[in-house]
């Protein structure tokens, strides 16, 4: 309900801020957009046509554009950027948490990245480099370097009047990271701790020694899965040694789980989950139509069974009419158990452990729907044709194609994470063409055998 009533907030100022635009008032725009949070206006970017976006943009907050880049999503990211220089990137990100400067600088040219490092101060370059270091969607590159080390010996007075002195304390901190001298993390002290123990215990005196931690090469799917099973707020990132480099909160899990959400979704239209609402007719078109050929030739691959029995369905128009049933009811079949599946996979319930016993359940949820379909159909087909020949046909190759569709829907994905395919992008369509080949062949080629057409 929040999320709704959020984004009829931004249309309705989208609706206010292009009223503005169209009537001249571009002092009335601009104060609008710098009354409106950063992700307010984020969404408003995206919302918009290339042409009010370039617009928009220009009537921001410099101090805010920062925060707004880290908002959008990578399409409409990229399509801002390339409005700006490199001295205008460098300042706009100027002070970003780590995770989320590399995060800009990663998808840009490499003359343009090469360019905003010269404009950047020192220490904003050593970040982004060291950030930059690890692989995509690892914890170092997800990880932010703004941690508070304490030391063992220390005392809690000690801390307090530290942390009293220094003001404020980083985003999203619950927890704070005791080292050794060799910057090892040996513990942590939870907040709530430092606030309900004596001032005169030491830091070794309260610490837990068995802190989680989470290694700098770690996926970023098992990082989210670890937040959600402990219900973490941040946690440690160490490398192979328990060197501490950082640490990652809550707010970068939420946009893992985000985007993986949107990957699969769109995955399974074949489009990128970044893909612009707004992108350029010509860019859309081509992204699209990649896919688009590659679903074609599997329904040439369909179409072709039906072309080895063209000379039985030329003799009986009853099959014409009949022939589509069986793939579409296999083709829904599968893709219940693909979804299920994926979404297994996804949150770890499917491992080497339980694969075999996941195939056998749905291969016998396969023959218990096909038996039940299969005699459904067969009498719906008898009573509607008045043959009992072809609803025989009919209930055979349904029992045949939801049989395998329930096999197949199981295996499929678990074959493609093998690997290392993404089965939320192909999986739909590879399960699609199967089950369109299965049912269309068993269905005419039974009709063929017995008939003697």
């Amino acid at each position: 309900m929040r999320e709704n009533t959020d984004v009829q907030n931004a249309q309705k100022k989208l609706q206010e801020v292009n009223k503005a635009l169209e009537s001249g008032m571009f002092v009335l725009a601009r104060s609008i957009l710098q009354k409106t949070p950063a992700c307010d206006v984020a969404l408003l970017l995206e919302s918009s046509p290339p042409t009010n976006r370039k617009i928009l943009w220009s009537l921001t907050d410099h101090d805010q554009q920062g925060e707004i880049l880290d908002e959008l999503n990578e399409d409409a990211k990229d399509s801002i950027i390339a409005l700006m220089d490199a001295t205008n990137i460098a300042s706009a990100t100027e002070g970003m948490d780590t995770d989320d400067l590399a995060s800009i600088l990663r998808g840009i040219p490499d003359s343009l990245y090469r360019a905003v490092l010269e404009n950047m101060d020192a220490q904003d370059r050593h970040r982004v480099e060291q950030a930059l270091s690890y692989p995509e969607d690892t914890a170092g590159s997800l990880m932010n370097t703004d941690t508070i080390t304490l030391r063992p010996d220390v005392s809690i007075d000690v801390v307090l009047r530290y942390l009293r002195l220094k003001g404020e304390l980083p985003e999203a901190t619950d927890t704070l990271y005791v080292v050794n001298e060799q910057d090892q993390l040996i513990g942590d002290v939870p907040l709530s701790t430092l606030l309900t123990v004596s001032p005169s215990l030491s830091v070794a005196q309260v610490m837990n020694n068995k802190t989680e931690m989470l290694q700098v090469e770690m996926d970023d799917g098992e990082i989210a899965k670890l937040f959600e099973r402990h219900d973490w707020i941040s946690a440690p990132v160490v490398d192979h040694e328990k060197h501490l480099l950082g640490r990652i909160t809550i707010d970068d899990v939420v946009d893992i789980i985000r985007e993986d959400a949107e990957h699969s979704m769109m995955g399974m239209a074949g489009m990128d989950d970044d893909e612009d609402t707004y992108a350029p007719v010509f860019s859309s078109a081509k992204r699209r139509t990649v896919w688009l050929a590659i679903n074609l030739m599997a329904a040439f691959i369909a179409a072709s069974v039906s072309n080895m029995f063209e000379a039985t369905l030329e003799q009986m128009a009853t099959l014409a009419i009949l022939m589509t049933i069986v793939p579409s009811m296999g083709g829904i079949a599968g893709n219940q158990t693909l979804a299920l599946v994926i979404r297994g996979l996804a949150v770890g319930h499917i491992g080497n452990s339980n694969t075999r016993w996941l195939i056998g359940k749905e291969a016998a949820i396969g023959l218990i729907n096909g038996m039940i379909w299969a005699t459904l159909v067969a009498t719906a087909v008898t009573l509607w044709k008045g043959d009992i020949t072809v609803g025989l046909i009919i209930a055979g190759a349904m029992f045949i194609n939801l049989s395998v569709a329930g096999i197949a829907g199981a295996t499929i994905p678990l074959i493609m994470h093998k690997y290392k395919i993404d089965p939320a992008l192909a999986g739909g369509m590879a399960l699609t063409t199967l089950t369109d080949v299965i049912g269309l062949f068993s269905f005419l080629g039974m009709a063929t055998l017995v008939l003697k057409v």
